[in-house]
């Protein structure tokens, strides 16, 4: 992992860090569910405020930083990194379908030897009682 703070002031004097990160993260690929690496990157400027009034009046281009005593950088950086996952991770199409068709051709096998029972039986046997 990379991780990089610029500190400085920009010009309406607001106290502004700039955070790079970058990392590799373990995560569970969502389409066949096996462990996969993950590269994630984020930039971002946050400003140094004390209150949720002093956030109201920042420019849009920064976000807030809410610092009421200390600030532990570590869990900055630990929180722009949850930030910047995705939603969903994927391994790419082609090493998920190899995954996923040895899966279901081990199970296929089993499957296909048990007969499965129509849900509907019963209602043609309650049809034939009343007849």
């Amino acid at each position: 992992m990379r991780a990089e703070l610029v500190f400085s002031r920009d010009e309406e004097n607001h106290s502004v860090i700039a955070v790079s990160v970058e990392a590799e993260v373990d995560v569970v690929c969502q389409r066949c569910l096996e462990p996969m690496t993950l590269p994630v990157s984020c930039n971002n400027r946050l400003a140094v405020v004390w209150t949720d009034e002093q956030a109201k009046h920042l420019p849009k281009n920064l976000d807030p930083l809410i610092c009421e005593d200390d600030c532990a950088l570590w869990e900055l950086v630990e929180d722009e990194l949850i930030l910047a996952l995705p939603a969903y991770s994927y391994h790419e199409q082609t090493d998920c379908n190899q995954l996923l068709t040895a899966l279901g051709e081990s199970d296929g096998i089993q499957a296909s030897e048990e007969p499965r029972a129509n849900p509907f039986d019963v209602l043609s046997q309650l049809k034939r009682s009343k007849d």
